[in-house]
């Protein structure tokens, strides 16, 4: 893994680069892109964003590669939104998570080169990634705009069940990752938890069987009237021995023992690599406490703990992360919080967010996606 940090100077962009690239394999890049609040309108920012994108596609090391997916953190996304132009070169998630460097927007990429990928490929704008007998399915950005936070979930499930059985997968058997962004989630993730459950159950998805890995946080949809918005992640073609869940009982307990249904994090394993993928992780017990209430400084390192437990069961490290996404309640914690991750995790690229965790006694929450060198001759390299 090799992390780069650059500053493309005339445009006030800085670019924290993650590249997984082994000598004849598929290639896999994480990019997080962040502007420089310089007094002016979205626009200008957004223009600053778009040059700096080129620039780094422009790249000598990134010569084939192409966009899986894109995510924009806004800091007023019903206004900004608009704004913006259409993008068919993969599929797109558009939030208003502000920034808390004080910009209006930043973005993370994620990238690969050497598979066959398809922008836009379904009625809802999915990527679709071939390889090596493998179908990857990134879905992004799904809204409804009507009814309660319980019904526009219930809705959404739905209609992306049809999705995937429109790509010959199942819920169950193929969904590997889920984003769910909650418009005041302080209100309105109840509604979101018991769809879901009902939903799951429905799938034989029981605390007996299992979830799925996911991140449940504040964010608000471009569209007012959405308090939901979906982001997915779904996989055919692979064994089920290459895919095991992680639990780290140790520091956390079974999500379904305090009533909610995802999975801690998911480890894929593949010929020549293996994935872990990590849910949205707080400062939480194996009892489902909450630890260190008011507290951000103790929450942050007991969040890292329970995260590096997690890779630890995973065969893998912190250095192992390819990109991390942090989300603060209070943007008052963001300077010392900050300045932790620096000190602590230099070189893997990071954003930071205002986008509240879904019990108010969090302060702090972070997910990340990690890629490790592997040899496993029984499955098919990525």
């Amino acid at each position: 893994m090799q992390f780069n940090k650059f500053r493309i100077e005339k445009l006030g962009v800085t670019i924290e680069l993650t590249t997984f690239a082994p000598e004849g394999k598929v290639a896999e890049y994480h990019a997080i892109l962040h502007v420089e609040p310089q007094g002016e309108p979205f626009e200008k920012q957004l223009r600053r964003i778009i040059l700096a994108e080129k620039e780094l596609m422009a790249l000598d090391d990134m010569a084939g590669a192409k966009p899986v997916f894109k995510r924009y953190f806004l800091s007023d996304a019903a206004n900004q939104r608009p704004l913006m132009p259409q993008d068919d070169t993969c599929t797109v998630s558009y939030i208003q998570q502000p920034p808390l460097d004080g910009s209006k927007l930043a973005t993370w990429f994620y990238l690969q080169r050497g598979t066959e990928i398809i922008p836009t490929s379904d009625r809802l704008r999915s990527t679709v990634i071939r390889h090596n007998g493998y179908e990857h399915l990134w879905t992004m950005g799904l809204t409804i705009a009507e009814g309660s936070s319980y019904s526009q979930t219930q809705n959404l499930l739905e209609d992306y069940e049809e999705l995937l059985e429109e790509h010959q997968m199942t819920l169950e058997d193929h969904c590997i990752r889920t984003w769910f962004f909650v418009r005041d989630v302080d209100t309105q993730y109840k509604g979101l938890v018991l769809a879901r459950w009902e939903n799951f159950a429905q799938h034989g998805l029981v605390p007996e069987t299992h979830y799925i890995a996911s991140t449940g946080i504040g964010g608000n949809p471009s569209d007012p009237k959405a308090i939901i918005q979906l982001g997915s992640y779904a996989l055919k073609g692979f064994k089920p021995e290459q895919q095991r869940y992680l639990y780290a009982t140790s520091h956390l307990n079974r999500t379904s023992e305090y009533g909610v249904t995802f999975e801690r994090g998911t480890l894929l394993k593949f010929g020549d690599r293996n994935h872990a993928i990590i849910s949205g992780t707080a400062s939480i017990n194996n009892k489902g406490e909450v630890e260190h209430v008011g507290d951000v400084v103790m929450q942050t390192k007991r969040m890292w703990e329970n995260v590096e437990t997690l890779l630890a069961e995973a065969g893998m490290t912190m250095d192992d992360a390819a990109q991390l996404i942090v989300y603060l309640r209070d943007t008052a914690d963001f300077e010392v919080v900050s300045e932790m991750f620096r000190q602590k995790y230099p070189n893997t690229p990071t954003v930071f967010t205002l986008a509240p965790v879904c019990r108010p006694t969090w302060l702090i929450e972070m997910e990340c996606m990690a890629i490790q060198p592997a040899k496993n001759d029984s499955f098919n390299d990525f």
